[in-house]
Parts: C-alpha cells; structure tokens; sequence
C-alpha cells in the first residue's frame, strides 16, 4: 500500500458540491444534544454557514482541508423536524435539508446483553446466503468467488434473518454478527474489519434497511442485536483516504508504520515512551490505517458514528474490536460518552491479554485502573485467560499436576476478585480469530461436552461460534479462512444442510442436540446468571464448584481423567448442605448426595440439587 500523505487540493471554487454529509440525520430528545454535522464537498470550507427554522449553530470549524466543514448545532429542546442548512459565498448560495427524528420510545434506556444471555457469533460472509443477488456489486470491488476460502462467498443479512429461528432453538438469545459496514478492499474484504463507510452497510451484506429489518425480526423473538464495531482503525480504501480532513485524522510517521502489539505499555510504569506510543498509534496492519481518537474531530465522529447506530438500528450491544490498542484516554471519553446516553447498554471490549489484573485494568470501575487514576468505562471486557486454558489442550491432559490438567481452569477463577463486575465478562472457548475448538480436540464429542459444559455454568455471559454446535472445525495454521468456514445448508445446492434436523449428519445431530438442550436450560436459570461461585481443588483431574443463591443450587463435576472416578460427597458438605438428591440437566438421571458419586472419565455432570 502506498505511503498516505495529506494534501491541500488547489482548485478553482465548484458551487454547490456537497458529496457527503454525516451524521445523516439526528434525533430529538438525546443527551447528546450538541451535534457536529460533517459537511464534505470540493472548496466547501469558502462558504458561510446559517441554518433556518431557529436552530442555533454553536460552532463552525474548518481545517486545512478546505473540502471539509464542521458544523456544531445544538439540538436541546429541538422538537422533530426538517430544517435546511443555506451554504452562501459571494452572491452565490445553495442548500441542504436536515432532519431532526423523533426517538424511540424509552430508547434512552434500553437493556443491553448480560450473563442472562448466550450469544451466537456469526462470520457474517459465511454463515448464510440468504439472497444471491447481491454477493457482487457494482459498487464494491471484490466480487465473490466461494472457492477461494480467502475471498467472498456471499453470505449476508437475509441469510442470517432466514436462520434466527434456528438460532433461538439452539438457545442463543443474542447475535453478534462480524461488521456489516461497507469493507471495498480489492482483496480479503470478507471479514469487514478495514471499513470503507462506516454510515453504510455494505451492499454485498444487504443495506440499511435491511440491517434495521435484522434488529426487528430479533426483537420479535424476544433476542438482543449486537454490533460489531471498530474505534482503532479504517480500511485503507475508506473513501477519506485520499482526501484526510486533516493530517493528523490518521496516525502517520509520515504515512505507515506498524503497532508493536504490547498492549502493557498502556499502563506499564516501565514502558519507554516510543513503545507506547507505537502501540497506540501504529497500524494494526498495513492495510488499517490508525484513526487518531486523540484529535477532537475523529473522537467525536465515532462518538456519533456509534450512537447513530445504536439509534437507528436499534441495538443492544457493542463488541468493540482491538479497544486496547486506542488511545486509552480517548476510548475511555468514547465508551462513557455512549453509555451516558444509554445506561443500561452493554459494551464489550476485545482486550486480548494473558493476565487477568491486566483484563480486569480495562473494566469499568476497576481498582488497578484506579492506580494510575484510569477509568475505562469500559461495561465488560472477554475472558481470553479461560479461552487460553481451553484452547492450550486442558482436556487433552489426563492426569493432573501441579500444573496441568484441571487445575488450569480453577486457577483462572481464583483470580475473579480482580474484576469490578466477574459476572459481565465474556466467556468462550473460540471465536472467529482463534482455532477451532472442534479441531483442538479432533472432534472428540467428550472433550467438546466438557468445554462447553464449562462456559455454559460459569460466571459471565457465554459466547458460542457458529458451526461449533454441529462439530464444525477449522485450523487456524491453514489461514484464517479455514476457521471461517461457510456453514453447510447456508447455500443453494450445498449436500449438507445442518440447518434442519433432517439434513444434519448423526454426529453434527450429537452435537446439536448437546448444545440445545444446555443452553435451552440455561435460559431460565438466575443461579447460573448471577449466583455465586464456590469451587474446590481439582483432584485426580475432577474439578467440582457449585452456583448457588438462597434459592437454588447447581452442583458441575468435571471428570478429565481418563478413567471412571468416585467422589466422595462429604467433602462438599459446606455447598451440598441438606440437599438430599441431584438430577443431571443432560441424562435426567438422579443421584443420591448422600451416597458417593460414580463419574465416568471424560464426562461431566450438571445436577441441579433439590432437598
């Protein structure tokens, strides 16, 4: 990718040429009342600015670009209507409605995802073709070619609306699809996450309209929507690329240089300036330039960005890609900016660290932020400790150590005391940039059992991947591709059609039925949502906690071993109490608690107690 330089264009002075304007449009009634208009065409900046119908302009900022103006309008106690902007120089004028809409009714406090849901990410490229029509497109380049597991298969919007019943049956009750926004790189632009118009779905996805439509057939079942959203970086096609509002929109050094991904110098009291500086400010990948959050005007285009979304599509939810690599201090302002508009929204940040006082640094309120007088605002970040224990062959270990086996997974919970909020992390065991946890464990259906058993009853809310409930692999050696496979039934001809009973496989129906029947369970469960946790020693590579609150209790054995073992029920007579019997949630087979218990190896048990 060429070097991005900015320049000042030196023309003559072209009337009335607005190319874009952006936010679009804005609502009534919002707590960000004071709304920066962003209005781009050729010498725009020439012009005096008014506004009819009484709507007072705060500000007016122009940069070095003169095809770029700033417009702050204050939109407090502005009732819904249609105004119009008058752009005049000289004796020339030309103008541009507005519009002011009404909001939804309580959209101010809508609920966002919590530990009472399961989400289901989807590769949105991959998961379903629900309209052919629109897999190319005249207006982006990369034209789809599903035999190039790098390139564009076709999946879109409709192909996930198509399938949501299917989704809710398996128990998800919210859906995170990978961006949607409009990615024209010339290669690769599958995943979205170089975006081109971040105002724009991209049209091999669908469009506006349609994304609104997915928020709605959601709603209706009673299930939560949640954007994937990207605050670090823009795909080097972004149509602003090549015409910056100012040098600095973008980090450059001049033009490109890498991040060192050492996320520590964000906070290491150690780290040498220059480190933190790259981390923050160089580009993910060459082909992401790095957006500048430090610079006023970018801050305050994603704040906006990321509530007209919320607004207009009415969501439930952020997953907010790289939020360690922001500027810390800019991303905070960006965080607490949407979640004073909307308190009750639930924000989670990709913060991919090995360490949890690390994690917990970036969750809102946290005491280890406070150190250092940081506060991210951040709701919720993803439990990448337990994902790493899980992917680095746990249930592969069948005898215990010191350090190996079962004993992985308990210790990453001894340190849940360093989260503000241990029960809004994200939980999981793979996702879409990891290796398949089908393929980890060889799709050995135990092992599988096993892991998800383990997200499923744990504190946080659990994440599933799609495919992963039919025994989808993928080996992240192979490409990135390779773990985002396209999901079989997704498209017209496919042999294997997983989304119906009828065309699944006995084995992916093994899967599937697991999967359903434990988070279908899970659903109604508040000792699973917000119980407290107390779990003992792993022994022998069985690993034993209970969930509990004053009402209910639920007792998880996980056997690692290879061989049948007994427990011994008295020693968790401080949880187990004058509970007399447990039922499995799976077999529906009941236990006697007074006696021992006989597990077999690689198995697990649920069993919820009753006296």
């Amino acid at each position: 990718m060429k070097k991005i330089f900015f320049f000042l264009l030196i023309s003559s002075f072209s009337f009335g040429q607005i190319d874009k304007v952006e936010p679009p449009f804005w609502w009534s009634d919002m707590n960000l009342s004071d709304v920066q208009i962003m209005f781009y065409g050729k010498n725009i900046a020439q012009n005096d600015v008014s506004v009819s119908n009484g709507i007072i302009i705060k500000s007016i900022q122009k940069t070095e670009n003169p095809n770029y103006i700033f417009v702050t309008i204050d939109t407090k106690n502005v009732a819904a209507q249609d105004f119009i902007f008058t752009f005049k120089n000289k004796n020339k004028s030309f103008t541009r409605n507005y519009s002011i809409k009404p909001r939804r009714d309580n959209s101010r406090l809508r609920k966002g995802f919590d530990s009472s849901d399961m989400i289901y990410l989807i590769m949105s490229d991959r998961f379903a073709n629900g309209n052919p029509n629109n897999d190319s497109t005249k207006e982006t380049i990369e034209k789809a070619d599903r035999s190039d597991k790098d390139g564009r298969h076709g999946g879109d919007i409709e192909g996930i609306i198509q399938h949501l019943d299917y989704i809710k049956e398996l128990g998800a009750t919210a859906v995170w699809p990978t961006p949607l926004c409009e990615d024209n790189d010339d290669r690769g632009s599958y995943h979205t996450y170089g975006q081109s118009d971040v105002y724009t779905i991209d049209s091999r996805f669908g469009n506006n309209e349609d994304y609104l439509r997915l928020s709605m057939e959601l709603h209706k079942r009673g299930m939560k929507n949640i954007m994937d959203y990207v605050t670090n970086h823009w795909g080097y096609k972004h149509w602003m690329m090549n015409d910056l509002p100012t040098y600095d929109w973008i980090h450059q050094f001049p033009g490109y240089a890498q991040t060192n991904y050492r996320m520590t110098t964000q906070f290491d009291t150690n780290a040498s300036k220059i480190d933190a500086k790259m981390c923050m400010d160089g580009w993910f990948v060459k082909s992401m330039p790095d957006l500048n959050q430090s610079n006023p005007l970018v801050l305050n285009y994603l704040t906006q960005n990321a509530i007209w979304w919320i607004e207009y599509a009415d969501l439930d939810g952020f997953r907010v890609d790289t939020y360690s690599y922001n500027d810390k201090n800019a991303i905070a302002k960006w965080t607490k900016a949407i979640t004073d508009e909307y308190p009750n929204f639930n924000i989670v940040g990709e913060v991919w660290m090995y360490d949890q006082a690390q994690m917990a640094y970036w969750q809102k309120d946290s005491r280890i932020g406070a150190i250092q007088s940081f506060n991210s605002y951040l709701p919720s970040v993803m439990d990448f400790t337990l994902q790493d224990a899980i992917a680095n062959g746990t249930f592969n270990e069948d005898k215990q150590d010191w350090r190996n086996g079962m004993v992985k997974v308990y210790e990453n919970f001894n340190n849940d005391f360093l989260y503000p909020n241990i029960n809004n992390i994200l939980v999981f065991f793979e996702n879409h940039d990891t290796n398949r946890l089908n393929n980890l464990y060889k799709n050995d259906f135990k092992k599988y059992q096993m892991a998800l058993s383990l997200i499923a009853t744990v504190r946080g809310i659990p994440q599933i991947y799609y495919g992963s409930e039919i025994g989808m692999a993928g080996d992240k050696n192979n490409g990135d591709g390779d773990i985002r496979r396209d999901f079989p039934g997704g498209w017209n001809g496919d042999a294997n059609n997983a989304f119906t009973a009828s065309g699944r496989s006995a084995e992916q129906q093994k899967y599937h039925d697991f999967t359903a029947k434990l988070f279908n369970w899970r659903k109604s469960k508040s000792v699973i949502h917000s119980g407290k946790t107390t779990h003992y020693v792993p022994q022998n590579n069985v690993y034993v906690y209970f969930r509990h609150n004053q009402n209910e209790s639920v007792m998880v054995v996980i056997n690692n071993n290879s061989e049948k073992q007994i427990l011994k029920t008295n020693r968790f007579h401080e949880n187990i109490k004058d509970y007399k019997t447990g039922k499995d949630i799976i077999s529906e087979k009941l236990f006697d608690l007074q006696n021992d218990l006989e597990i077999e190896g690689k198995s697990v048990f649920i069993l919820e107690l009753n006296k």
